[in-house]
């Protein structure tokens, strides 16, 4: 990636690349969780999953919301969601992973959720107030979804043989894709600068400490840590995203601009 333009008090580019940033995990989250959807394994979980999913779709709109007004291109959310291709998309590749099993998919929200609990934590101070805003209303329904998942998680790690077992697999699986949530760049560099956002890396010893104690209350190992790198460009991670998208994308594209 290249250093983003300087246009104001604050680089537009890189601005409008940390709110694709957020509206893309939430996105792409949000529609992996909704594949749960009539599938869960109990009704309860079948509706928290459908709430999670349909949460993580609103904050989708706001994040996509503004970062078109930043763009100033004029599009949409839905332009946004819709009409990019796959390596236009700025989600981390732990989002994206393939459900698995219901020990995998929780363990991927639980993972995703200590980072977001603290993301939107240091995003309600903002400098800019629109962020600051959104992060405000999104942190109140993360915080619930992190609740739930690391209680889900350590019933489960610490539940049968089976279910344990089951846990840790999962961990030991997602595990590498969760050091690109603290991987930053020129473009965090410059939002962090202004006081935006926070550097990426800043995070992780607050992660570490939260992920941490869940999973000793699960009775789970913490695996040492051997990251994938941030790859900036999506390259060869294009897959699983690719069959995301092509769910997402197929009424727009097949139907071009159609309206209901």
């Amino acid at each position: 990636m290249g250093a983003p333009e300087k246009t104001g008090t604050v680089e537009n580019a890189a601005l409008f690349e940390l709110l694709l940033r957020m509206g893309d995990n939430a996105l792409i989250l949000g529609h992996r969780v909704s594949e749960w959807c009539g599938h869960s394994p109990a009704l309860e979980e079948d509706i928290a999953l459908s709430n999670t999913a349909l949460d993580l779709i609103g904050q989708t709109q706001l994040w996509l919301g503004l970062a078109g007004e930043v763009e100033g291109k004029g599009r949409s959310a839905d332009d946004l969601a819709y009409l990019r291709d796959t390596l236009d998309f700025r989600n981390v590749l732990l989002v994206e992973r393939p459900n698995g099993d219901f020990g995998k998919t929780l363990m991927r929200q639980f993972l995703f959720d200590a980072w977001h609990y603290l993301q939107l934590k240091a995003l309600k101070g903002s400098s800019d107030r629109r962020i600051a805003e959104i992060a405000e209303k999104a942190f109140k329904e993360v915080s619930y979804h992190l609740e739930r998942s690391g209680d889900l998680v350590i019933r489960l790690g610490d539940g049968t043989a089976e279910s344990h077992r089951r846990m840790q697999e999962a961990l030991d699986d997602l595990w590498p894709y969760t050091g690109e949530l603290f991987q930053g760049d020129a473009f965090d560099a410059a939002v962090a600068a202004d006081g935006i956002a926070p550097e990426p890396a800043s995070l992780k010893d607050a992660w570490d400490a939260l992920v941490r104690e869940t999973l000793e209350e699960a009775t789970l190992k913490m695996p040492a840590d051997g990251y994938m790198q941030k790859g900036g460009k999506r390259g060869a991670h294009t897959e699983h995203l690719g069959f995301i998208l092509a769910e997402l994308q197929f009424l727009q594209r097949a139907y071009p601009g159609a309206t209901w």
